[in-house]
């Protein structure tokens, strides 16, 4: 298998250059910012080039689909209305029923709620349709993350029990995924016919984005060669559910241990066919077809638009020992600003052990980030601006182990760890003049709506999910990418063009930015105070007070629980309740008090 070797054989480990520097012919119509990440990623990863990045036209179809959609209009409600964003789910079943040919599909876990049913109808539709290009190929790729595997066999079922009786002659689909050690699919992409793209932050799940106190979250549609780059990036994953699922323990796995339990091991991939008796175990590798063969034919043609810039990125993770472009791009990104760079993201730290200001064990900031931040506004006075999630946000009243968007730093944490790196960079740099770049040239704030500020109606905070970067007003980035630390397969595009960037601009950071900006999120004294806190993971000693002091606190509070609970006892008798009064009486001590207040 050409591609098999082609991903897994032997790579070259000197990231500094890859000694086969390659040129890209669509190029040239690249700002200075498209050039920047480009020159890191010729020169460095050419090994990669139309597999993890590529430099390509497209354009952007319609209005960017952002949720809720009334987050920065609504103003005689805190809350957005019922069935607020039911038209997401619509437009996907729309985009994936396009499919005449090829079809992959790329998201972290499986759709459920009105997201599954758009699936299923999706397929629906492309079965009773009278096929153009023959029997259509649909690709699944989901992440298998710890604890949570994907069940693929009862996927495919769920999908293809109500298509037509002859469903299996017109469609050939293959559900899979994959983890290695702590990498998993958390790209999303649809990708259709090599022509149309779906990409961004959304994940298709109902309870966080359909339901009560949903997260804002940005994806885009586009059409043109980048809709191609979403295919080629599918591929290497697939080709890795073929090599580990090859091995004798992968055969043995797959005959022997269901999809839905989870193994012990640092790898599992699991794939399943539909129609079983007439599809191969894998599926087939995306091979792009010469735009002549393509573009003229089928029910669907591109409109007449403007066609720009645009460079794909990505990531694979472990799967790739050593090399990660997107990271390496975004860094020349920033690293190319000369005015400002406006970032839209769940949040920069790492997981925060709550009620602390130390990383999670074995948690790091990400330096590379932080430090060209630093640098650009050290040494340019470019302008930072930050919207986070609101720490712990949870939204479709599930659990924090369910869902939980933000990672517990105030804005001051983030704000601080970022000027530490200028004084880590320029450690002769006056303690005044950082206090000028705080106040001139960083600006930190969480989400915020035009009503109900941080929260919604019921206390619960506003979520941020965003993958979105704008530098310089030029060219901007939206994707799957975190900027936190986390080895995942990811994907993104970069959109080099003004035009297309200040429209962007228009509906989503313009809107967002003038109802959360507040200085109030980031006060120049705490920041400047705060740059003596060090915010990385506790040692063992740290951690063991830390689990004390913890203890200590618990065992106050209940101690507390229950001098309170035997005084409102004693209260009750006092008043006249008796035994049999309390046996009805499922009233707790907080609801008596409330009464007698």
């Amino acid at each position: 298998m050409p591609l098999f070797s082609r991903f897994f054989g032997k790579r070259k480990d000197d990231d500094e250059s890859s000694g086969d520097e390659v040129e890209d012919r669509s190029a040239g119509d690249l700002s200075y910012v498209g050039t920047a990440a480009y020159d890191v990623l010729r020169k460095h990863y050419s090994h990669y080039h139309h597999d993890l990045w590529n430099v390509t036209k497209g354009r952007v179809v319609g209005d960017l689909h952002i949720t809720p959609k009334d987050a920065f209009t609504r103003a005689d409600t805190t809350d957005p209305p019922e069935g607020h964003d039911d038209w997401m789910p619509e437009k996907i079943r729309e985009i994936i029923a396009r499919t005449e040919e090829w079809c992959d599909i790329m998201t972290l876990g499986p759709p459920d709620g009105l997201f599954m049913d758009a699936f299923k109808q999706a397929l629906h539709d492309i079965c009773c349709r009278e096929l153009i290009l023959g029997r259509i190929t649909i690709r699944m790729m989901f992440g298998n993350i710890v604890g949570m595997p994907v069940n693929c066999n009862k996927l495919i079922e769920e999908f293809t029990k109500d298509l037509p009786p002859d469903a299996g002659e017109k469609i050939k689909l293959w559900v899979g995924s994959w983890r290695k050690g702590v990498s998993w699919n958390h790209a999303k992409i649809i990708a259709v016919d090599g022509k149309y793209l779906w990409t961004g932050g959304h994940n298709f799940w109902d309870y966080h984005y359909l339901r009560k106190n949903p997260v804002n979250d940005l994806s885009l549609e586009m059409e043109g060669g980048v809709a191609k780059d979403g295919h080629l990036y599918a591929n290497a994953q697939w080709s890795y559910i073929v090599k580990k699922q090859s091995t004798a323990w992968g055969r043995f796995v797959d005959k022997n241990i269901p999809d839905a339990l989870d193994v012990p091991r640092r790898a599992r991939v699991t794939v399943s066919e539909f129609p079983a008796s007439s599809t191969a175990e894998f599926p087939p590798f995306y091979i792009g077809k010469k735009k002549s063969e393509r573009m003229l034919r089928g029910r669907y043609s591109f409109n007449n638009g403007k066609f720009v810039p645009v460079i794909t990125m990505g990531r694979y993770g472990v799967i790739l020992k050593k090399h990660r472009p997107s990271d390496a791009a975004i860094v020349a990104l920033i690293e190319s600003a000369q005015t400002i760079v406006r970032f839209a993201l769940q949040d920069i730290g790492p997981v925060c052990v709550p009620g602390t200001k130390f990383s999670l064990p074995g948690c790091v900031w990400p330096e590379e980030y932080l430090n060209v931040m630093a640098r650009v506004m050290w040494t340019r006075h470019v302008d930072i601006e930050l919207v986070l999630s609101n720490p712990g946000s949870i939204p479709g009243g599930l659990k924090a182990t369910e869902a939980n968007y933000g990672n517990g730093w105030s804005c001051v944490d983030v704000a601080a760890e970022i000027i530490k790196r200028i004084q880590k960079q320029f450690p002769d740099a006056p303690h005044a003049m950082l206090r000028e770049v705080v106040q001139d040239n960083l600006r930190v704030c969480f989400l915020k709506s035009p009503r109900g500020g941080t929260s919604y109606k019921d206390g619960g905070t506003l979520g941020l999910h965003s993958k979105h970067f704008i530098i310089d007003d030029i060219a901007c980035y939206i994707g799957s990418q975190n900027l936190y630390i986390c080895d995942l397969a990811e994907w993104g595009v970069l959109i080099d063009d003004p035009a297309t960037t200040e429209s962007i601009k228009g509906q989503y950071w313009d809107p967002m930015w003038k109802v959360s900006y507040t200085r109030d999120d980031c006060d120049v004294d705490l920041v400047m105070d705060g740059l003596k806190i060090d915010r990385g993971a506790p040692n063992k000693y740290e951690l063991t007070k830390l689990q004390y002091e913890k203890a200590k606190e618990k065992l106050y509070a209940d101690y507390g629980a229950a001098k309170e609970k035997a005084f409102y006892a004693q209260k009750k008798r006092d008043d006249g309740y008796t035994s049999e009064d309390d046996k009805d009486d499922n009233s707790s001590a907080e609801d008596y008090s409330e009464a007698e207040c």
